[in-house]
């Protein structure tokens, strides 16, 4: 059964000022659940309606689906709400390919962007204070588990991007071809916000622009949605590694 200690902490969980007080995030489903049980994170209390995971009893609640329905931050609850600790970053690793992330709000499109670097093995991720939580109930939910895979730092993007040695790249709309430009094995590719691409501050520290050409005829689409733009750019970086 829930208390009301309980109910109260996990619902102020959504607040991105309280998760950041407690250090605790809330993850929902067995899938992403089961993902992050198996990680370095440090399971809280497990809230489910089943008994199919694998938690040590004192941290494993049963509740009912009403109790749930309480709790839970989506609209169709999936069986099992977790609250988990939130972990510090490790060391970025600046021998790999690293994407960073300057003012992205959507949560939709930052949960995509992770499960995207896990795909593709990028190992870090590096955001401004400006771009959404990774730890926003929505982005996690996006994540479908890969957040326990992937580093994510959230830093001043300018102040680091000048204290770093690594080639910069940054997606412009005037940017050279991707498909015909030289791309490092390694270095800093940097996307910008979905309305207004990367912030002057950020721009000036960027060594090499890229862009995706448009194929339609009329081109009259503005701009590609964020998490589609890291796929065609991942894929290409990917690419060229296995031509070299």
């Amino acid at each position: 059964m829930l208390s009301k200690s309980q109910i109260q902490l996990i619902t102020r969980l959504k607040q991105k000022k309280f998760r950041s007080q407690q250090q605790l995030f809330v993850a929902e489903g067995k899938k992403t659940i089961n993902e992050l049980l198996k990680s370095q994170f440090e399971l809280h209390q497990l809230y489910t309606t089943t008994s199919a995971f694998d938690v040590v009893e004192d941290l494993k609640t049963i509740i009912t689906p009403t109790e749930l329905k309480k709790i839970s931050f989506l609209k169709t609850p999936q069986r099992a709400l977790a609250v988990f600790h939130i972990p510090k970053a490790k060391p970025i690793d600046q021998g790999n390919l690293i994407l960073a992330l300057d003012n992205v709000r959507d949560p939709g499109n930052l949960g995509t962007i992770i499960r995207l670097c896990d795909w593709f093995g990028i190992d870090d991720l590096i955001c401004n204070s400006e771009t959404v939580d990774c730890f926003n109930p929505k982005v996690v939910q996006a994540t479908m588990g890969s957040l326990a895979r992937v580093n994510i730092t959230y830093t001043d993007l300018s102040r680091f991007l000048k204290s770093v040695s690594s080639k910069k790249m940054g997606a412009f709309m005037d940017g050279s071809d991707v498909y015909q430009s030289e791309l490092p094995e390694t270095g800093i590719l940097v996307l910008g916000n979905e309305a207004n691409g990367i912030s002057a501050n950020v721009e000036k520290e960027i060594d090499q622009r890229l862009a995706i050409p448009q194929f339609g005829k009329l081109k009259e689409t503005e701009s590609l949605n964020v998490a589609n733009a890291a796929a065609v750019f991942f894929s290409e970086f990917r690419r060229r590694t296995i031509e070299r």
